[in-house]
C-alpha cells in the first residue's frame, strides 16, 4: 500500500524514467547472458580445431616416417644392387681396347659431359686421359645408380604428398 502511494506521489515522468531503466536493464542482461553464450561456442569451436591440428600432425607424421622408411630401404636396395653390378666390372669389361688397354679419350669426354647434361667440348679431348675400361665400367654403374637413387626420392616424395593431401581433408 505504501508503495502505490509513492508511485502515485512521483510525477509521470520519473515513473516512465523508472520503467524505461528497468526494461534497460533486463535487456542487457540478456545481451550479456547472450554474449557468454556466444563466447561458450567460440571456446568450444577453438579446442575443437585445435584438437584437430594435432590429429591432422599426428597423422602427417605418421605418413612421413613410413614413406621416409621405404625410401632409405629402397635407396639401400638400390646401392646394394649398383655394388653388386661394380664387382662384376672385372669380369665383364676385360682391358682390351686398344694397344695399352685403355679407351680413348674421347670416351671420358663424352661420358662426362653425357652425365653433367652438356655437350663434350672436342678441344679438351687433347687434354682427357684416356681411362681403362673397368674405371669406365664401374663410372657408369655408379652413374645409373645415382640416377636410381634420384628416381627413388622423387617416388617417395610423390607418395608423401599424395597421401598428406588425403590426411588433411
Amino acid at each position: 500500500m505504501i508503495a502505490g502511494s509513492l508511485v502515485r506521489a512521483l510525477p509521470g515522468w520519473v515513473m516512465w524514467l523508472a520503467l524505461g531503466a528497468l526494461v534497460a536493464a533486463s535487456a542487457g542482461w540478456g545481451y550479456v547472458r547472450g554474449a557468454a553464450a556466444v563466447q561458450d561456442k567460440w571456446e568450444f569451436a577453438k579446442l575443437h580445431q585445435i584438437a584437430n591440428i594435432a590429429e591432422t600432425r599426428v597423422k602427417q607424421a605418421e605418413v612421413t616416417e613410413r614413406v621416409v622408411t621405404q625410401y632409405v630401404d629402397r635407396v639401400r636396395v638400390v646401392r646394394d644392387q649398383a655394388d653388386a653390378v661394380i664387382r662384376e666390372v672385372p669380369i665383364y669389361v676385360r682391358q682390351t681396347c686398344d694397344d695399352d688397354g685403355r679407351l680413348p679419350s674421347g670416351w671420358r669426354l663424352l661420358h662426362d659431359a653425357a652425365a653433367s647434361g652438356r655437350l663434350a667440348d672436342p678441344a679438351g679431348a687433347a687434354d682427357a686421359q684416356p681411362v681403362d675400361p673397368q674405371t669406365a665400367a664401374r663410372a657408369v654403374a655408379e652413374n645409373y645408380a645415382g640416377c636410381r637413387e634420384n628416381a627413388e626420392q622423387l617416388t617417395a616424395l610423390q607418395r608423401w604428398v599424395r597421401e598428406q593431401a588425403t590426411v588433411t581433408r
